[in-house]
C-alpha cells in the first residue's frame, strides 16, 4: 500500500519498456493487452497516505476507523461545508415531499467516551463495539459525519430507516451532495461496524467516484 515515489517511477519505466517489447515477450510476461496503450487506471498506483499532527489522510481524505485514531485534542466542530451540504440536501428532499431530521453531528472525544462507556455498561464491550466507536475512533469527531433520520416516520438510528421513502431517495443522490453511506450492508467485516444506513460521511468531490465504486473508504483507498 505504501510505495515510494521512486518505486512508482521504476514501475512506470518498466511498464513502458515492456510495452515497447515484442508481443511474444509481453505476453510471456503476463501482459495480455500488449496492443492497447496503458493508462493510469491500468496500474496499481499507491494511495498517498499522510499523517499531519496525528490526523491521517488518504489522498487528502481524512480517515478514522477502528485501526486509525484521531488525537484526543482534535476538536474541529462541525465543518461549514458539511452543514451547507446537508442543509441543501434536506431542502431538496423537502421539495420532493421527503423530510429528514439531523440526529447527530459533531462529537468531541470526551463526549464519545461517555457515550461508548454507557453502551459498554449496558450491552457489554463485544456488542457495543459493533455499533459504537471507542473514543478517538469515531467519525463524528472529524466534524465530517452526520446521522440522519426520517422526520415523518420518526425512524431514528434503526436499520429499518432503509425502508423509508427518505432513504430510498437518499441512497441514490447523497453522493451529489458530497456524502457517502459510510457503513455499508455486507461490508461489516471490513468497516468493523454494523450496517448503518443513517450514517453519512462527507468526502466532497470524491463522493461520486466512491459511490460508483461500491466500495468502503477502506477498500477504495486500499487500507485493508
Amino acid at each position: 500500500m505504501k510505495v515510494s515515489r521512486l518505486l512508482i517511477t521504476v514501475l512506470m519505466a518498466f511498464l513502458l519498456t515492456a510495452c515497447s517489447s515484442a508481443p511474444e515477450e509481453i505476453e510471456a510476461a503476463g501482459y495480455t493487452k500488449a496492443y492497447e496503450p496503458l493508462t493510469f487506471t491500468d496500474l496499481d498506483i499507491p494511495v498517498n497516505i499522510e499523517v499531519v499532527d496525528g490526523v491521517t489522510y488518504a489522498d487528502g481524505v481524512l480517515i478514522v476507523n477502528k485501526e486509525i485514531p484521531l488525537p484526543e485534542d482534535y476538536n474541529p466542530e462541525m465543518q461549514p461545508e458539511v452543514i451547507e451540504a446537508y442543509t441543501q440536501m434536506f431542502e431538496d428532499a423537502e421539495a420532493e415531499g421527503l423530510y429528514f431530521e439531523l440526529v447527530s453531528g459533531f462529537r468531541s472525544y470526551d463526549y464519545q467516551a461517555e457515550l461508548y462507556n454507557s453502551y459498554v455498561a449496558r450491552d457489554g464491550k463485544e456488542a457495543a463495539d459493533q455499533y459504537s466507536a471507542e473514543p478517538g475512533h469515531s467519525e463524528h469527531q472529524t466534524g465530517l459525519a452526520v446521522d440522519v433520520g426520517s422526520y415523518d416516520s420518526a425512524v431514528l438510528l434503526q436499520t429499518s430507516f432503509e425502508y423509508t421513502p427518505e432513504f430510498q431517495w437518499l441512497k441514490d443522490v447523497a453522493h451529489e451532495y458530497g456524502f457517502i453511506i459510510r457503513y455499508m450492508k455486507g461490508k461489516e467485516n471490513i468497516t468493523g461496524y454494523m450496517y448503518e444506513p443513517w450514517h453519512l460521511r462527507y468526502v466532497g468531490d470524491k463522493a461520486p467516484a466512491i459511490y460508483e465504486s461500491g466500495l468502503t473508504l477502506e477498500e477504495y483507498f486500499d487500507l485493508v
